[in-house]
This record gives C-alpha cells, structure tokens and sequence, in this order.
C-alpha cells in the first residue's frame, strides 16, 4: 500500500473515532468518495491496524443502525418548511 494511502486511512480513522462521523460525512471533509473512505476503513484499515479497525466498525455499525431514523427526520424536516 502506498504511504499516502496509509496517512488518508489513518487521518480518516482518526476523524471517525472522535467525531463519529457517518461515511458520507467523512468522505466529505477529506475530498474523497464515500465508496473509498469505506474501502479504507473495511479492507485497508485491518491491514494496519486490527484494534483501530474493529473500533471504526463499531462506529460504522452504529451509525448504520441509525440511518433509518436520520433518513425519517429529514423527510419531516423536507415536508414541514413546505406548509
């Protein structure tokens, strides 16, 4: 792997852990895609580092569970400025 790789997937790590970021958030801030900032974290982080790897995974599964009830107040929130 590339080192500037390696920097992007620590720095994006990083970032997840203490903000816990969503994917769609984290790609925003760093330029990148959401598609690689999950590459980075699924495939790429393990390879660096196991233990920071299964702390993201936690992030991530928590904040997939709660993509439904973000996606729910969104449309509320889309609806109630239209009346």
């Amino acid at each position: 792997m590339q080192e500037y790789i390696q920097k992007r997937v620590l720095e994006i790590c990083t970032y997840i852990l203490e903000t816990q970021a969503t994917v769609r958030q984290a790609a925003q801030v760093f330029g990148v895609s959401k598609s690689t900032v999950h590459k980075d974290m699924t495939e790429r982080l393990p390879s660096l580092n196991k233990e920071l790897a299964n702390q993201v995974k936690k992030v991530l599964d928590f904040n997939k569970s709660e993509r439904h009830l973000r996606g729910g107040e969104a449309t509320r929130k889309k609806y109630r400025q239209n009346n």
